[in-house]
C-alpha cells in the first residue's frame, strides 16, 4: 500500500479513517476521495514552442449517502481540521436516517497499467527536442505543408478511497497523449488533418519514430483529401460508418441512455427495457473498462470498485446498464465499476470507461459494395447530443460520396442527423473490422469531463438523415 496520496500534507491516512468511521456511521454508504496529480501540457506551433505548461494539485472529497440523498464537500487543504469541517457538513445527509452501510467493493481487480510518471521522463529538454523533430518532419513532408502543430501531455494522478472500517483503495493513474495538426494549402485553399494517440503508459510507447511518423502521415493524408472535397448532398440516404473512432457517435448518442442513474430516474429511452429487443440482431455493445493501457479503462473505479466488461446490447437485446454505487443500490442491482468524477472536486456519477460495438461476419468491402447510393463517414469531428432522447447531430471530418458501390470523391461539410435508439434498428450490415479509437476520447457529463476509449467495426445504417453544403 503506498501513501504517495497523503504525502507532505497534514492528514494522515489514520487520521482520514478515524473521521471516515465517525462520518459515515449509520449512513448507507460514501467514501472519503484523495487525489494528488502532476500534469503538462507541451505545444509546438509555428515553428516553435508555443506553450508549456505544469500543474500540480492535491485534495479530497467527502461523501455521505442516506438513501438518495448526498452530502458532499471537498477541499484542497489536506488536514484533519479542513476534514473535520467536512465532515460536519456532509453528516447532514443522514438526519433521521438509520442505515447500514453497503458492502465494501471487493478486491477482485488486477493493476491495468504501471506505476509511472509521465511527467517526470523524458527532460523537458528531451521533449522540446522530439517535438522539434515532429515539427520537421512534418513540414518535409510536402511542399502543401503551411501549418504544423505538436501536442505532447501527460499526467499522474494518485487516489487513495477510504471507507468506514478501515477499507482502503489506492491506485496510480498514469495517462499520456500525444496530436499532431497539419495544414496544407493548394490553389489558395487550405484544409486541416488530425491524428491522436494516447493511453495509461509512459511517452515511450507513443513517442517511438515509428509511431509519431505514422501519426504523421495520416494528418498528412487527411488534410490532402480535404483538399479535394466537394459540397456534401443533403438528404435521407444510407450511411457506412467506418471502424474505430466513429464509434463516438455510439458513446453519444447512444452509451449515455445506458447509465444508471438515467435509468433510474426513468428519463433514458432504454428505461424499463431490459430483455427487449433495442437494435438490430448481430448488434453486441459493451463497456469494457478492463483492457490494460487504454484510456479509458481503470483497475479500480473512483468509487473502489473494480471495472468489468458489461455487456449492454447482445445480439440485439437489451442486457444490462453502466452503475456507479448508489444507483446500482437504489436500484438493486450489483455496481459494475462505473462509478467516475473529473477529480476531487466532483462527486462520482456513472460514466463509460471503454464502450464498443464487437464485430459483425461481414467484410467491409461486401458493406460498402451493398451501398447504391450514400455516404461513407470515415471520421467524426464535434457533435451535440440530447442524452435523454439520444438525437444527436455529428460534424464528419473525413467522408466520402458512394454510388453504385464505388467509393467516390471526397465531401466537405457532412453532418449526420438522427437519435440512437432509432439507429440501432437501422443497421443493416455490421462488419468483421472491429476497432478502438487510438486513444483521443474525452466525455463530458454534468460538467465533469473524463478520459474514454470508444470503437466499433464498419456498420451500414438505413435512411440516415444527412446534412450538407451543396446549395
Amino acid at each position: 500500500m503506498t501513501d504517495y496520496a497523503f504525502e507532505d500534507s497534514d492528514l494522515t491516512a489514520e487520521q482520514a479513517i478515524s473521521l471516515v468511521n465517525e462520518t459515515l456511521k449509520g449512513a448507507d454508504d460514501g467514501e472519503l476521495y484523495v487525489e494528488r496529480r502532476e500534469s503538462e501540457a507541451l505545444t509546438f506551433d509555428d515553428g516553435r514552442l508555443k506553450t508549456a505548461t505544469y500543474d500540480s494539485g492535491r485534495g479530497f472529497g467527502l461523501r455521505c449517502v442516506a438513501g438518495e440523498t448526498s452530502g458532499y464537500a471537498q477541499s484542497t487543504n489536506l488536514s484533519v481540521d479542513a476534514l473535520r469541517r467536512a465532515s460536519d457538513a456532509v453528516v447532514l445527509a443522514k438526519v433521521g436516517h438509520a442505515g447500514e452501510t453497503a458492502i465494501h467493493p471487493a478486491r477482485t481487480n488486477e493493476k491495468l497499467y504501471p506505476d509511472i510518471d509521465p511527467v517526470a521522463a523524458p527532460a523537458f529538454s528531451t521533449k522540446v527536442s522530439l517535438l522539434q523533430e515532429i515539427d520537421a518532419y512534418c513540414r518535409a513532408l510536402d511542399p502543401s505543408v503551411v501549418q504544423v502543430s505538436v501536442t505532447i501531455s501527460g499526467s499522474r494522478k494518485a487516489v487513495s478511497i477510504l471507507r468506514s472500517g478501515g477499507e482502503r483503495f489506492d491506485d496510480i493513474r498514469p495517462l499520456v497523449r500525444l496530436n499532431i495538426g497539419i495544414t496544407t494549402e493548394k490553389n489558395g485553399r487550405r484544409e486541416t488533418g488530425y491524428a491522436g494517440a494516447g493511453g495509461r503508459a509512459a511517452y515511450d510507447d507513443y513517442l517511438s519514430d515509428d509511431h509519431w511518423q505514422s501519426m504523421a502521415k495520416e494528418a498528412f493524408r487527411q488534410a490532402t483529401v480535404n483538399l479535394e472535397s466537394v459540397a456534401a448532398p443533403a438528404g435521407q440516404m444510407d450511411v457506412v460508418l467506418g471502424p474505430g473512432w466513429p464509434g463516438v457517435l455510439l458513446h453519444e448518442a447512444i452509451g449515455h441512455g445506458l447509465e444508471g442513474d438515467f435509468i433510474r430516474k426513468g428519463t433514458s429511452a432504454f428505461a424499463g427495457r431490459i430483455g427487449e429487443r433495442v437494435a438490430a440482431p448481430g448488434v453486441t455493445v459493451v463497456d469494457d473498462g478492463t483492457l490494460p493501457g487504454l484510456r479509458g479503462s481503470l483497475t479500480i473505479d473512483d468509487e473502489g470498485t473494480p471495472t468489468t466488461r458489461t455487456v449492454l446490447i447482445e445480439d440485439g437485446i437489451l442486457k444490462g446498464f453502466m452503475q456507479d454505487r448508489m444507483n446500482a443500490r437504489l436500484l438493486g442491482v450489483e455496481a459494475t465499476g462505473n462509478g467516475r468524477r473529473e477529480s476531487f472536486a466532483h462527486s462520482p456519477m456513472p460514466r463509460m470507461t471503454n464502450t464498443f460495438m464487437l464485430g459483425g461476419d461481414k467484410d467491409p468491402k461486401e458493406i460498402l459494395a451493398d451501398l447504391k447510393d450514400g455516404i461513407y463517414a470515415v471520421n467524426f469531428g464535434g457533435g451535440q447530443v440530447d442524452i435523454t432522447s439520444g438525437k444527436f447531430v455529428f460534424q464528419c471530418t473525413e467522408a466520402y460520396r458512394v454510388q453504385n458501390g464505388k467509393v467516390g470523391e471526397p465531401l466537405k461539410g457532412v453532418t449526420i442527423i438522427g437519435d440512437g435508439p432509432t439507429v440501432l434498428t437501422q443497421i443493416r450490415h455490421v462488419g468483421n473490422d472491429m476497432g478502438l479509437d487510438p486513444g483521443i476520447g474525452v466525455c463530458g457529463k454534468a460538467g465533469q469531463n473524463v478520459p474514454v476509449g470508444v470503437g466499433q467495426p464498419s456498420v451500414y445504417v438505413e435512411n440516415m438523415t444527412v446534412g450538407g453544403s451543396a446549395v
